[in-house]
């Protein structure tokens, strides 16, 4: 099968810390991949002290265009589709209240745009945001919002008639910190004698509750691969920081999949729990 698969994220930086291995996984397997981005990352901290510079600071949104540039490189996107909207930060931030910031994008105009790009890519599997309900960052709630309307809306040729013949993908998943995965990356860390710094995400997430999983895609050949592309991002990630303080070994051994949900399918999903396009 020609497989094809577009992820849609919401800033620089997110397409390597949201489903990358797994990106690397299918472009390895020949898989086309293509990446939407919906904003340039503008309003992100500069959280690496070797880039906090005022030359770094004045020139923050190009910077961050050719960080993506590589990091995409790196993952195997063959093409990068930018929607062009401003980082709206987080809720109350004076970015949030511009015209230009995604969050305050009239929502027709998004989705003419994101339709128009399924329908020329024609990809069976999509990748989205779940509903970010510990990390109510207006720009990932948007995604998640839009990339469920888009998924529809371009099987419906009277939706946007000038973007091209109309496409169904036949799934549309979320990438998922599951509270599983961390806990056992927490236990395996504290097992092996590690500082584990996994403690503070997991006090977001009630005891009981989790993320539901339908598919676990082995990355454990990509593991490596994907935290360069993050490393990448040198505005964005410190290289000593969170991101990399478990060790690659200690991922690959506890838990090497990356996880997802499907948040609609026009075909059920199949019964396929490491293949986001098993059966399709």
């Amino acid at each position: 099968m020609d497989r094809r698969l577009l992820a849609i994220h919401a800033h620089p930086d997110d397409e390597s810390s949201k489903g990358a291995g797994t990106v690397i996984h299918y472009s390895d397997l020949g898989a086309r991949c293509t990446l939407m981005v919906a904003t340039g990352g503008e309003e992100g901290d500069i959280l690496n002290p070797a880039m906090d510079r005022p030359e770094v600071v004045e020139n923050l949104a190009a910077i961050r265009h050719q960080e993506l540039e590589a990091a995409a490189a790196i993952l195997g996107y063959s093409k990068i589709y930018r929607l062009g909207y401003r980082d709206s930060g987080m809720p109350d931030s004076e970015a949030n209240q511009r015209l230009d910031a995604f969050t305050n994008a009239e929502e027709e105009s998004v989705l003419d745009a994101m339709v128009a790009v399924i329908r020329r890519e024609r990809p069976q599997v999509m990748l989205g945001y779940d509903d970010h309900e510990y990390y109510p960052h207006p720009d990932h709630i948007r995604v998640h919002d839009l990339a469920l309307k888009a998924f529809w809306a371009a099987a419906d040729q009277e939706r946007f008639p000038d973007g091209g013949p109309a496409w169904a993908p036949a799934r549309l998943y979320a990438p998922v910190f599951s509270r599983r995965r961390l806990e056992t990356l927490h236990q395996a860390m504290l097992d092996r004698d590690l500082e584990s710094p996994l403690a503070r995400w997991l006090d977001r997430i009630p005891e009981g509750e989790d993320s539901p999983v339908d598919v676990r895609v082995p990355i454990e050949s990509t593991l490596s691969r994907a935290r360069d592309a993050l490393r990448a991002h040198a505005t964005q990630v410190d290289p000593d920081g969170f991101w990399f303080q478990i060790p690659e070994a200690v991922v690959v051994d506890a838990y090497p999949w990356e996880d997802f949900h499907l948040l609609a399918s026009r075909d059920g999903g199949g019964e396929h729990p490491h293949d986001l396009f098993g059966g399709i």
